[in-house]
């Protein structure tokens, strides 16, 4: 038995160097919440993700603006057609040039043409119907992002409330070790006395030991607590978090409270369910024609970098794609699939949020019952260690009984902090579910 109380002892030592030798930093909820919004990856890679939306809709307004490309062309040739043509372009051509010989068989020619081209889409339905597209998804991404944010301002109120529940529980265990060292004293004077036996010492000694493990684990789970704040904050330092405020009850009023469609996630599905509606009509667009405006520059010479003959074209195309095996029909069929599919998935996360808040509903009332339940029981546990310690004192008391009344007492505190932090988490959480 000794043996094993050394062991512990060499282990608690060891830690708490580490954590003496570690920053404490105190920190306040909203220090902690705006870090993240600066800070966190999450945010960072939601952002990015709106971005990458963002320029899929800024490509689509290509059905509304020209095509605009220029060129410098040089080439040298005897092709028969060729060279006619480019004597041709550079007004260069004579009656000379139409003898058959020559035509046959020109000599070398050079042509040298800048060309300016321009193309204007004028009505593109499918273009249109995608462009739609595209800007749903943009919006829906957007409100994605938003409730990153929502979700994260949660995870803020979790974390730094169990940043809170831990230093209660590092404050109960060295409250309950400064009891129990305070029983051995008497323990020990009492036994001196004769009227205790070496047994009834080794018990207090084990208790001790005992609560000293836990309340080790207690400080462990501030470092961890610690630990996950900085993970959230994308903070590499290597320090000690302490809250500013102790945790306490958050009283607020909830009445009935309800889902809301206009939720950010819920919004942003809705969205998408009208983006995979416009990618449909828009293939359903690509059966019908293209009208497409066109119109080029160009000046031709057969020397560099000159331009003594020049002309333009300008026109427009009516076109009509009438038929691709089954390609347009299985697209069509395909993205209508997906969008009856999003109004399922739609309809479906919904009734799931609902669900959601119907059980954060009854775990609020349970833990406002329990909260209640063990408010009461950590009051008569006090008591019931109090009138135990005095017969102790007086040697009416078992040592038994006294060690397990501290055990009870500091197990109905913990039991109370662990409550309260439910109890203002599931109060958070209903917010977090029906934010509009």
């Amino acid at each position: 038995m000794p043996r094993r109380i050394f062991l512990l002892f060499i282990v608690f030592a060891t830690v708490q160097f580490h954590v003496n030798g570690q920053e404490t930093v105190s920190i306040t909820k909203k220090e902690v919440l705006n870090s993240i919004l600066e800070k966190n990856l999450s945010l960072k890679i939601s952002e990015q993700e709106f971005n990458q939306s963002k320029a899929d809709y800024l490509q689509t307004s290509a059905i509304f603006l020209p095509t605009i490309t220029a060129s410098y062309t040089g080439i040298s040739t005897t092709n028969p057609l060729m060279a006619f043509g480019s004597k041709l372009n550079q007004e260069i051509l004579t009656a000379a040039d139409f003898n058959p010989a020559l035509l046959n068989n020109p000599s070398q020619t050079q042509n040298f043409g800048t060309k300016l081209e321009i193309q204007q889409p004028l009505i593109n339905l499918d273009g249109v119907y995608q462009r739609k597209a595209a800007k749903s998804k943009m919006e829906a991404t957007s409100l994605q992002g938003q409730r990153t944010a929502d979700y994260l301002a949660l995870e803020v109120e979790k974390a730094y409330m169990q940043l809170q529940l831990a230093y209660k529980a590092v404050e109960v265990m060295e409250s309950a070790l400064e009891t129990a060292k305070e029983n051995e004293k008497l323990a020990v004077n009492n036994f001196e006395q004769g009227y205790l036996q070496q047994a009834d010492i080794l018990n207090i000694k084990i208790r001790v030991t005992e609560i000293t493990g836990q309340l080790q684990t207690a400080k462990s789970n501030v470092l961890n607590a610690s630990n996950y704040l900085s993970f959230l904050m994308n903070d590499d330092a290597n320090v000690i978090y302490k809250p500013m405020d102790d945790l306490r009850l958050i009283a607020n009023n909830i009445t009935d409270v309800n889902v809301s469609e206009n939720r950010a996630d819920i919004k942003a599905m809705q969205l998408a369910s009208e983006a995979y509606m416009a990618m449909n009509k828009a293939d359903k667009m690509t059966f019908l024609p293209r009208l497409n405006a066109f119109g080029s520059y160009e000046i031709y010479d057969n020397k560099l970098f000159q331009g003594s003959a020049n002309g333009y074209v300008l026109g427009a195309q009516l076109s009509w794609n009438i038929f691709e095996g089954s390609k347009r029909f299985g697209k069509v069929q395909k993205s209508k699939a997906a969008f009856e599919q999003s109004k399922l998935a739609y309809t479906q996360y919904l009734s799931k949020s609902n669900l959601e808040l119907n059980k954060a509903k009854r775990q609020f009332i349970d833990a406002k019952n329990q909260l209640e339940l063990t408010s009461l029981s950590v009051k008569q546990s006090k008591e019931s260690l109090r009138i135990r310690k005095n017969r102790f004192k007086e040697g009416l008391e078992k040592t038994t009984d006294l060690l397990q009344a501290e055990t009870v007492y500091a197990q109905k505190q913990l039991a109370y902090y662990q409550t309260l932090f439910q109890y203002n988490y599931t109060q958070a959480y209903l917010e977090f579910l029906t934010k509009k």
